[in-house]
């Protein structure tokens, strides 16, 4: 049997069996597999499911092309509310990744309890919530989840667009999204989650440079003359601003399958935290550099690549941001890719040409939304606001509250309370507190803020914008008027 196969049946199968330190046979089969797995270069290459391979995935996703756009959101919240929320958004989005794995325990558990074989089917969120929750819910995690992704993907193929613009300025940038979203159809052939460790592990050592990059450029480059830091100066910049780093912590909307892609998911309670802790290391000085560099220049240079000078430096991280938003478009994609497969009957076809080919239709609805809308960073905050806000934070919290309402429930869960929050009571009142504030300040005032925005940019570029924020030609020099004869 290979060694995905055999690290699938490896997981959870009962309450008794969640004990991470516990000497039970399931576990003791999951390191066996991880010992075979490293004898082989394929697989250690092409099959991860180890603690490892979880952190690089949540650290390498959490941060792509958002990285370039945190400095226009400081622009837009000035210095100290640019750091508060990265930190205050951050912590929120561990604890909701948190109570995502929970879930997907607790739901895989009783599933397992009644005899539900998950060996060639790869569980989902929304497969969660109908299977703790009912169809309802299973409709709602659907919807917002897929259409989450659907643009997480968008965005990446216009990042890629409006990233090699500064290398390469010979082609507009939609035609450079016409390129790669071809580049970008070839993710089909990348089966699941478990076969993303080298990708992972590349793309985190890529962000962690242009992270830096951007930090000790802006400050050999020093202040621009006459810098202005005035931000925040209009509500409507503010809360655009917030919804974007709301988004930037908000892309566990593939937790679930990372976790079915571990050989031993109970561990992954604590991963997400740890890549968020990291993921900081790389936010805040880049962001905080920047805007420190450019300041209020930043409100119309949505990609921080824009304001730098064109090194051999700027065009590597330009390079390596390109080959990290192929593996973000993948990993966005990759859920989407299971879902169309269950839909058509495909998903347990063991051809990945034939599955490749069934997943091509997925590709080509996000290209074309990339032509349409090329609004870089105002496409973020819509997401995050409209989107994120339901799919990250106030879906999980509710979820987790109407699971555990009953005495009953609370008595049998599979995870019982964390040991700095041991009380249901206390688990209940931070949940409540993360749906009212991601309610009102997420998606009221942020959903205002960034759709007012988003309309600004169609009304000011219109619809297939052929190349959004870049800078005019030169005009041709007026000739002089000849002189009269007399």
């Amino acid at each position: 049997m290979p060694p995905q196969e055999q690290a699938e049946e490896a997981i959870v199968p009962t309450t008794n069996e969640m004990e991470i330190d516990g000497s039970n046979k399931e576990e003791e089969r999951g390191g066996d597999e991880e010992a075979h797995a490293s004898f082989s270069l394929k697989n250690v290459l092409w099959h991860g499911g180890s603690v490892w391979d979880a952190w690089f995935s949540c650290a390498s996703n959490q941060v792509a092309q958002v990285l370039l756009t945190l400095p226009y959101s400081f622009s837009q919240l000035g210095m100290l509310s640019g750091v508060l929320l990265q930190l205050f958004y951050g912590f929120m989005g561990s604890w909701t990744a948190y109570l995502i794995s929970v879930l997907y325990v607790e739901y895989r558990s009783r599933k397992e309890k009644e005899g539900v074989n998950f060996k060639n089917h790869v569980i989902q969120w929304f497969e969660v919530l109908d299977g703790l929750l009912g169809p309802y819910w299973k409709a709602l995690g659907l919807g917002f989840n897929c259409t989450f992704l659907l643009f997480g993907s968008v965005i990446q193929l216009i990042g890629c667009a409006s990233n090699i613009y500064y290398i390469n300025d010979h082609l507009d940038k939609r035609t450079w999204t016409y390129i790669f979203g071809a580049c970008c159809a070839t993710t089909v052939f990348i089966p699941s989650f478990h076969n993303y460790r080298i990708w992972s592990f590349l793309g985190l050592g890529m962000t962690t440079y242009t992270a830096w990059y951007l930090t000790i450029a802006a400050l050999i480059h020093g202040q621009v003359e006459e810098v202005t830091h005035s931000g925040p100066k209009k509500l409507v910049l503010y809360f655009t601003g917030a919804t974007n780093i709301l988004y930037t912590f908000g892309g566990h909307a593939v937790t679930v399958e990372i976790m079915h892609a571990m050989w031993k998911p109970q561990k992954f309670k604590h991963i997400y935290l740890m890549a968020t802790l990291y993921v900081f290391t790389l936010t805040l000085p880049s962001a905080a550099a920047m805007y420190w560099a450019f300041g209020d220049m930043l409100l119309t240079h949505s990609n921080a690549f824009s304001l730098l000078p064109k090194t051999g430096f700027r065009d590597a991280a330009v390079v390596l941001m390109l080959i990290h938003q192929f593996i973000t478009f993948g990993f966005a994609c990759t859920p989407l890719y299971f879902v169309w497969e269950k839909v058509i009957g495909m998903h347990d076809t063991r051809s990945i040409c034939l599955r490749a080919l069934a997943r091509l239709p997925v590709v080509i609805p996000i290209w074309f939304l990339a032509i349409i809308f090329p609004f870089f960073g105002p496409i973020n905050s819509a997401v995050g606001a409209l989107l994120v806000s339901f799919t990250v934070y106030i879906i999980p919290s509710l979820a987790h509250m109407l699971t555990y309402r009953s005495a009953v429930a609370r008595q049998n869960a599979a995870e019982k309370p964390p040991f700095f929050l041991p009380s249901w009571t206390g688990m209940y009142a931070v949940n409540a507190f993360i749906v009212v504030w991601v309610l009102v300040v997420g998606f009221g005032l942020g959903g205002w803020a960034s759709i007012t925005n988003f309309v600004r940019q169609v009304n000011t570029f219109g619809l297939f914008a052929k190349c959004y924020q870049c800078p005019k030609p030169p005009s041709p020099p007026v000739a002089p008027s000849p002189l009269p004869h007399h």
